[in-house]
């Protein structure tokens, strides 16, 4: 039975442990030799121009012996040109698995819903679970465990926050985000979150202070204040934010020792400023180097088929 990963909710704390176990095997090169994708071919199609996330899968795919084929905005125009559920069961018969990039995320939950193979979230403007994934990952790389860390995120209540707070929940951290009123995160993911934070004795809780978000946190985190699609809002986005920039005064009511992340592409001077994101606490190129390695690992899992229980 085919298995998708449309929102980090569908996935258990085992599941990311073993996700984490792959992901660190195949960074240092265990496992990778069995190119576990061998005469597999894997679909991007993306609504959305891309960096990490179109190299670190076609990387990933050919590394694991695949072949990746980018079907990008223009391409397929999906939902416009063709319908979702037409190009859905059409590439079912020619893929084995579709990694999809869109803006709404109906969409992703349409071609999961048509398709015969499995369907990877590689972003939508509900979830960016893969990103999360990658950033607990590398949270739990730099700081030896996950249990008793506190993660501030600062920003826009986006995409990023929502698989963050999933993912935090799930492995156990306590999560405190700031937003500004008006910008904050879906109220059904955060009860969602909750939810899920209460099995693993974790916290997920919001303040409008970024200063009251940040104190003593081990990690601090932000996002672009304006995303992709929201392009007309951002100039009543920077004014809205301005008190929301991470810089050397609010990053310093962190822990010393605090890591600093983004997701990127970041927009120097608003978000954040140099002194910070190129700062000595700063992780962001280790942050997207490790998108590589757990989407090796997540095509391992779902195109692959090594699931958990075939340990």
């Amino acid at each position: 039975m085919k298995k998708d990963l449309l929102s980090l909710k569908e996935l258990t704390p085992e599941d990311i442990s073993y996700i984490f176990e792959l992901a660190q095997n195949l960074k240092v090169g265990i496992g990778e030799f069995e190119k576990p994708l061998t005469g597999r071919s894997v679909g991007l199609i993306f609504q959305k121009p891309s960096n990490r996330t179109r190299v670190s899968f076609e990387v990933g795919i050919y590394q694991l012996g695949g072949n990746a084929i980018y079907l990008g905005p223009e391409d397929i125009k999906l939902g416009i040109r063709e319908a979702i559920k037409d190009v859905a069961r059409v590439h079912s018969r020619y893929l084995d698995g579709i990694i999809a990039r869109t803006f709404a995320h109906k969409d992703i939950v349409s071609l999961a819903k048509h398709s015969t193979i499995p369907v990877l979230n590689g972003l939508s403007d509900s979830y960016h679970p893969c990103q999360a994934l990658s950033d607990i990952f590398t949270i739990k790389e730099k700081l030896g465990k996950l249990a008793n860390v506190t993660l501030s995120y600062v920003g826009d209540g986006n995409n990023v926050l929502h698989s963050l707070m999933y993912a935090a929940a799930l492995v156990g951290m306590d999560l405190r985000f700031a937003t500004p009123r008006g910008y904050e995160p879906d109220k059904d993911v955060v009860e969602d979150a909750k939810k899920l934070a209460e099995a693993t004795k974790a916290t997920v809780n919001y303040s409008d202070s970024p200063e009251e978000a940040v104190r003593g946190a081990d990690v601090v985190y932000t996002d672009v204040w304006a995303s992709m699609g929201q392009e007309g809002e951002h100039d009543k986005r920077v004014n809205d934010f301005k008190d929301y920039q991470i810089n050397e005064k609010l990053f310093a009511k962190a822990k010393k020792e605090a890591l600093f992340m983004h997701c990127l592409p970041v927009h120097r001077g608003e978000e954040v400023v140099n002194a910070v994101i190129d700062g000595p606490n700063s992780v962001v190129i280790d942050q997207a180097e490790n998108r590589l390695h757990v989407q090796k690992a997540l095509l391992v899992v779902y195109v692959g088929g090594k699931r958990r229980y075939d340990k």
